[in-house]
């Protein structure tokens, strides 16, 4: 095989147009880009929260911010406020950015620690801009990037956007159904794929944007898929839209509830709503007259139902083939990570790509990023179940009771024991995230850094004060988040 010049996506979809948009801006004549979808099948379309490497995917391509948010309707996202989490009646945030001011030996939550303990009871949300900035319905850029945000979008109009980047860019649209993909005989390749009327798309790298069919991946090559619901039981979900009652503030919210838990996120134009649940401790109608029964404002669409299994293929590129999006896995929406998973694969595959035959070296190391990254967000989500202090319904306590793997029971006891929390390899997670989560769930560290002991009590108190009143000010100074939008990128819909 040569080097691979003709791409081609199967399936549109935000992964779908993702891939289309980053291969066609960024690779421009060096290759051909053609994607593949039929317009009676129908998108997931609930991924409307994101997390801040979006922002880096857009200037990539060079997207301007103003126009993308007008065409998708999007808002500022500084956090994720997890109410019911810890117990019924608990409430935390897990915010962009950093708390407070890390020492190079050791974490802020360490000098926060030891501050407690000498009597500074300030809470360590205090210390952290973004936190306290959502909390206050307050947003604004900031001079050296100091404010770290994403979005909360309208994933259709998302895909529109990027389709008409994508064709201005020389991408190919082809209107049909795929009925078969065609293997070569000797190499077990994907040759082309065969649309119902017959029609032949030929190529020479296949990207699987088909979604949880994984049409290429699984139907065709057969790479096999590792199920996670043992760690993660959800397994349906029920999505609605609602007219905004109110201005959109600039964080998602996760509301747990018996069974599982419901999503809101704030758009210009209306609010998204879902309900992510447990079929073995809820049924579908109880979940969606729970849904429908808490959103506010009028539902505008009818309620989507949503089966899945969290989990990964196998393999994420195999052959000529390369899974984009649900068709190589899916992770529940709990921390806003669908769409980067798609960025983190096509941007991976763009670096990989061959410039000769494709090696089997670079689909290993592609394979292993992958699902690292899987795993490691898979944690992420484990932990959020795992520990709290609901015993309150069978689920819950299902949840508490249940193994975890043993990177994640690590982690746990580290933090728990010392305060402190390692990463590896380019993890996703901050460490801050995995801080407020874990506070926000419940641990309380039992010791801190001993090299905070060398702040004297009035030298800690003059620096955790002077922290704190830099956030306080600084969040003063914000303008109202729905004010900023409205000027910065505000449309009527």
């Amino acid at each position: 095989m040569t080097a691979p010049r003709r791409i081609v996506i199967a399936g549109g979809g935000t992964a779908g147009w993702m891939a289309a948009a980053a291969f066609a801006r960024t690779l421009g004549r060096a290759v051909t880009v053609t994607l593949v979808e039929s317009d009676a099948i129908g998108t997931i379309g609930v991924g409307e929260s994101t997390i801040p490497p979006i922002i880096t995917f857009n200037r990539l391509l060079g997207i301007n911010e103003a126009e993308f948010m007008a065409a998708t309707q999007a808002t500022f996202k500084l956090g994720i406020q997890f109410d019911g989490w810890k117990g019924p009646n608990d409430s935390y945030f897990h915010s962009f950015g950093l708390t407070g001011k890390d020492h190079w030996a050791a974490g802020f939550q360490h000098f926060w620690l030891n501050g407690r303990a000498r009597g500074h009871d300030a809470p360590y949300d205090d210390y952290c801009l973004e936190l306290m900035a959502a909390r206050e319905g307050r947003f604004a850029h900031l001079p050296d990037e100091r404010m770290n945000y994403a979005y909360q979008l309208d994933s259709t109009l998302y895909g529109r956007f990027l389709r008409r980047m994508a064709e201005g860019d020389g991408a190919t649209r082809i209107e049909g159904r795929i009925a078969d993909i065609v293997l070569h005989p000797e190499t077990g390749n994907i040759v082309a794929l065969v649309l119902d009327d017959g029609r032949r798309v030929e190529g020479d790298l296949f990207l699987d944007c088909t979604g949880f069919r994984a049409l290429l991946m699984e139907r065709a090559l057969h790479v096999g898929f590792d199920d996670w619901s043992h760690y993660l039981p959800c397994d349906a979900a029920v999505a609605v839209q609602t007219e905004s009652v109110r201005p959109p503030v600039p964080f998602t919210r996760a509301i747990a509830h018996e069974a599982g838990w419901q999503w809101r996120i704030p758009l210009q134009h209306r609010a998204g709503n879902g309900i992510v649940y447990c079929s073995r401790y809820m049924d579908h109608e109880t979940a969606r007259e729970t849904l429908l029964g808490s959103v506010e404002g009028r539902v505008l669409t009818d309620p989507n139902m949503l089966r899945f299994t969290t989990g990964a293929r196998r393999k994420q590129w195999h052959r000529n083939c390369i899974a984009i999006g649900l068709s190589g896995g899916f992770m529940e929406p709990l921390e806003s990570t669908s769409i980067h998973l798609i960025q983190r694969a096509i941007l991976r595959l763009i670096r990989l790509l061959p410039g000769g035959p494709i090696s089997v070296h670079d689909i290993a190391e592609f394979n292993d990023q992958q699902m690292l990254d899987m795993l490691q967000i898979r944690d992420f989500l484990i932990l959020h179940y795992k520990v709290h202090e609901r015993r309150d319904s069978a689920f819950w306590r299902h949840c508490g009771d249940m193994e975890i793997p043993d990177s994640l029971a690590h982690k746990i006891a580290l933090f728990r024991e010392t305060g402190r929390v390692f990463r590896r390899n380019d993890e996703l997670f901050a460490e801050n995230s995995w801080v407020q989560v874990m506070m926000g769930q419940g641990i309380v560290p039992e010791s801190h850094h001993p090299i905070t002991a060398r702040l004297s009590d009035d030298e800690l108190g003059k620096l955790l004060a002077t922290l704190r009143q830099n956030v306080a000010t600084t969040v003063r100074g914000l303008p109202p988040h729905a004010d900023y939008i409205a000027r910065h990128c505000g449309t009527v819909a």
